[in-house]
């Protein structure tokens, strides 16, 4: 069994797109290329504790291609691909039979790769799996143990995604926004097992920025920093969660808020605005905020305005009602929320915040509860009974 050095993996996640990318720029198609790197990285985890390369890249891209021309041989049409292989590598100045690093554009290459992982023919679940796995360097096991899945049941998924792009042209520059919404929904999927996916799409979403010149890019890494500053905060030491209005702001992470909220006003000073600038901003105003009744809810409704403009949802208008209860009263809220669909996530909830809010201590508990039967997870559906039972109990109630 393997232990490998936490070091060397990092390394080796790292290098996994520009290596993936490179081989199929010189004629390898996409899924055979990510299965030889994948056999390359671990022949580096075995080889590299004792014998570590001077240029690691030249060694994984060297290692890979020979993984793949192996895979080729074996489905029995190595001439035939073989022949097409060399004569585009070949027709490439700068580079050699045996491939190395000179005169690849790694970045371009690493580009091409997020965009094809996030190609429109997959369901969002198969290009997030396929862009952990491609982009991110992460194995199937530790895809299938952050979403709690059999290993079996990943390799089916990651396998069918393969399938579906095969023979897909890189096609930058692409739709940048499917590749933004992977990163978040990747993002979002929180932390589980080995593998803490919220860092894991912060780091690409840094590789991402790194590669391309988009104000969207910087906006969805100032929202995923200013988020991750209040991780420490979310749950009590016994796992309960706990609501923002409550949290220890002690406990935020300000270097990760300042770098936020830096990159966000950077991007916010390109006058390009999107949806993920937008919801950069209302996170900036919760986390600038020292104390909950700090907080700038009139400068909050008019950045959901904003987003309303880019982005209408009934989510956003859901989320909008909340601030405009805390802005111009519970009332006003209440009325924000007529006409929205009661079977929309933490509708309940919303309703009974501002009815407690309207002094419906009664009402509130009801629709808590009503809430928690709906809730997406043991901790939520927790926290909702006991605010249902604080509200019946009549105790008070913060924003």
């Amino acid at each position: 069994m393997i232990d490998p050095d936490p070091l060397a993996e990092a390394e080796l996640r790292e290098l996994v797109p520009a290596v993936i990318g490179i081989l199929v720029s010189r004629g390898a198609d996409f899924a055979t290329a990510e299965d030889a790197v994948q056999d390359a990285l671990i022949e580096a985890l075995r080889s590299w504790p004792a014998d570590l390369p001077r240029d690691r890249r030249g060694w994984l891209v060297t290692v890979a291609w020979r993984k793949f021309l192996d895979i080729v041989r074996s489905e029995g049409s190595r001439m035939k691909r073989e022949e097409r292989v060399m004569a585009a590598t070949l027709a490439e100045p700068g580079t050699s039979a045996e491939p190395g690093t000179d005169g690849v554009p790694n970045a371009d290459d690493t580009l091409d790769l997020y965009i094809l992982c996030a190609h429109p023919d997959l369901s969002p679940a198969s290009a997030v799996a396929l862009t952990l796995r491609a982009v991110g360097g992460l194995t199937t096991k530790q895809i299938a143990e952050a979403y709690m899945v059999p290993e079996s049941t990943m390799a089916q998924r990651i396998s069918r995604a393969k399938s579906t792009i095969a023979g897909s042209r890189l096609n930058r520059p692409g739709d940048l926004s499917a590749v933004l919404t992977t990163l978040y929904l990747v993002f979002n999927e929180g932390h589980s097992g080995e593998v803490d996916l919220v860092a894991e799409a912060i780091r690409l979403t840094r590789g991402l920025r790194a590669m391309i010149d988009s104000a969207e890019v910087d906006g969805l890494l100032a929202l995923m920093l200013l988020h991750h500053a209040r991780r420490e905060a979310r749950f009590g030491p016994d796992g309960r969660l706990i609501a923002l209005a409550d949290q220890d702001r002690t406990l935020w992470d300000r270097r990760l808020i300042i770098e936020g909220i830096e990159i966000l006003q950077a991007a916010l000073g390109r006058d390009e605005l999107g949806q993920y600038q937008a919801q950069a901003a209302i996170a900036a105003l919760h986390a600038d905020a020292q104390t909950v009744e700090d907080t700038d809810w009139v400068q909050i409704v008019q950045w959901y305005d904003e987003l309303l403009a880019l982005r209408d949802t009934p989510i956003v208008r859901l989320n909008r009602a909340v601030a405009v209860g805390e802005a111009d009263g519970p009332g006003a809220g209440l009325t924000e929320l007529r006409g929205l669909d009661e079977s929309l996530p933490r509708y309940f909830a919303v309703e009974a915040h501002l009815r407690e809010r309207a002094g419906e201590s009664q009402r509130a508990a009801e629709l808590y509860a009503r809430a928690a039967e709906r809730a997406g997870n043991l901790a939520e559906r927790d926290h909702l009974n006991r605010q249902a039972a604080r509200a019946r109990s009549g105790q008070g109630h913060r924003p």
